[in-house]
């Protein structure tokens, strides 16, 4: 890490910190964040975790979820928070544009800022940097950083299981390239620490709303297209389907993952119309770098394997786009996984 033993010195007498990750957190950005809150707290720190919009029920069960500051809906008491920080970390995210709005809070705030992250092309802001495109989650990062302290004693139940929460989804269910000997020695560490990793699982893939699980049925049935002569599975929600199945924030986390799972795709994505753009995201399977196809014609980015991005265009314009540079106007998808 970057300046480790002036970030040690630093935290070795009480500080006021503020804790942030990138806009809709998911598990990794919301674990990795309550976990750092947590261990900071045991320190003698104040801290506090500010997060740029709300998050998915399904992470609510998270230890110091009830003491999360959401920007959009408070943003004086955040602006007080960030403006006053001696310290401010920045997690699971390598731009401050990422946070939206909250990001020139930070960028202005005479705090120190600390980047911890695994995404691509980090933004140089931060005086303490721990950055690894190796890493298969923030989470497993944080646990290093926390390794590095020499305090991993520290950890309690808690904070072991937001961690974990961070590995599982971030790794596809250990299933993604990033899932190294390292990720499983983290989380048999976590499991000693206490962590419940099948009250951790539950609590992200089986507390479902019946909407959710009518949406995923429909998604699944209705719209789902393999594109022919391709490898490439697709999904798409229109405003209407939303409606019909009172889509809440989280409902569609994960159901781009079912286009891998048929035989010979190795590539899925998802186009959900949201307003006037749609939000994309897409898998990929082996050796295809998706994120290069996300940066290039989708205004986004990633990790090679999962990727995010976005379109002004209309749905069908979005997806019709898609589907042309699949079918043989881009290099960039190669089949062969």
């Amino acid at each position: 890490m970057q300046n480790l033993a002036a970030l040690k010195e630093k935290l070795s007498l009480p500080k006021r910190i503020v804790i942030t990750t990138h806009i809709q957190p998911d598990a990794d950005a919301l674990g990795s964040s309550l976990a750092l809150a947590g261990y900071l707290l045991k320190l003698g720190h104040q801290v506090r975790v500010i997060t740029p919009t709300d998050y998915p029920e399904f992470l609510n069960w998270m230890d110091g979820n009830e003491d999360v500051l959401v920007f959009e809906e408070d943003k004086d008491k955040a602006n007080y928070l960030v403006e006053n920080a001696d310290l401010v970390f920045c997690l699971d995210f390598s731009s401050l544009s990422r946070i939206g709005e909250l990001g020139e809070l930070v960028r202005k705030s005479e705090a120190e800022k600390v980047l911890v992250d695994h995404h691509l092309n980090p933004e140089t802001f931060a005086k303490y940097v721990l950055w690894s495109t190796e890493a298969a989650a923030t989470a497993e990062l944080i646990f290093d950083l926390i390794d590095m302290l020499g305090d991993t004693e520290k950890l309690t139940k808690g904070m072991a299981e937001a961690l974990y929460a961070g590995l599982v989804t971030d790794t596809g269910n250990f299933k993604l390239p990033a899932t190294t000997p390292h990720v499983h020695n983290i989380v048999a560490q976590l499991m000693e620490l206490g962590a419940d990793v099948s009250k951790v699982s539950h609590n992200i893939y089986d507390s479902n709303s019946l909407d959710r699980i009518k949406l995923l049925g429909f998604a699944l049935s209705e719209r789902l297209e393999v594109i022919e002569g391709s490898s490439v599975a697709f999904f798409y929600l229109t405003e209407e389907d939303k409606k019909r199945f009172n889509y809440q924030k989280g409902d569609s986390e994960g159901l781009v993952n079912y286009g891998l799972g048929i035989k010979g795709v190795n590539v899925s994505a998802i186009f959900i119309e949201e307003g006037d753009k749609v939000k994309i995201s897409f898998r990929s399977f082996g050796d295809i770098p998706i994120n290069e196809l996300s940066r290039k014609y989708f205004n986004g980015g990633g990790h090679k394997n999962s990727a995010g991005g976005s379109s002004a265009d209309d749905l069908q314009t979005t997806i019709n786009k898609f589907k042309e540079l699949v079918q043989g106007q881009t290099k960039e998808l190669n089949y062969e996984a």
